[in-house]
């Protein structure tokens, strides 16, 4: 087997679209949070001096200079992926269709329909299908509740006997942050096989939502942005 490797242009390419989303991750986080750049700066500089400092204490200044930079690389950017993973959820909180932008970023087990119910006062509530069944998930005031019940109805009409779940988003007792709704619908315990996931969300495919605008923003996806 020969060993293919990847021209400069297609690896450029490939990295292109990873320092975007680092620099609209930065920009949304410089939004939110103005301290971020000297803070970062601040730890690479904090790290860096602790290395050389005890490569002092060692006599290899020079060695643990080389060592420590790399460290103090990772130490900036971790704080950065934990700044910037808040940063992302507070940008969009308030927002109409902040949750679904939540839910649709879920790229593995879901699929999110968003606005399959919408009313006048932009109340509205998006339908999630995975293992778990369909999760209903409301956002808005208290109006949202009587959205959700219709919508449970409709649904009932065209996936009978499949579980649902309803979920409204917000920070009252009994709700869901929006910040932790990802987290919420992974842990949900599973009640569908694959085969009736797909066949659910066949069904459910013709009934489609409502052209609204979701918040864009460089949104946490599964795990990877660790949440609160």
């Amino acid at each position: 087997m020969f060993n293919r490797k990847k021209s400069p242009k297609i690896a450029k390419e490939a990295k292109e679209p990873r320092l975007k989303a680092v620099r609209d991750a930065y920009k949304i986080t410089k939004e939110v949070k103005p301290w971020i750049g000297a803070s970062l700066i601040a730890i690479f500089l904090a790290v860096w001096a602790i290395g050389i400092g005890i490569g002092f204490i060692w006599g290899h200044p020079v060695y643990t200079a080389f060592i420590s930079l790399p460290l103090a690389v990772l130490a900036s950017l971790f704080f950065f992926t934990r700044i910037a993973g808040a940063a992302a959820y507070q940008s969009i909180e308030g927002q109409a269709g902040a949750g679904a932008s939540v839910l649709m970023a879920i790229r593995k087990g879901w699929t999110t329909t968003p606005a399959v119910a919408v009313n006048r006062s932009q109340d509205m509530v998006h339908r999630s299908v995975g293992r778990a069944g369909i999760v209903l998930v409301g956002e808005g005031g208290p109006a949202v509740r009587a959205l959700l019940t219709d919508e449970r109805r409709k649904t009932e009409r065209f996936a009978p006997g499949v579980p649902i779940t309803e979920i409204i988003v917000g920070d009252l007792e009994g709700q869901v942050k929006l910040r932790k709704l990802q987290k919420h619908l992974q842990k949900m315990p599973k009640k569908l096989s694959p085969s009736q996931m797909n066949e659910v969300r066949a069904r459910l495919k013709a009934v489609g939502g409502l052209a609204m605008p979701i918040p864009k923003g460089p949104m946490p996806k599964n795990v990877k942005v660790p949440k609160r």
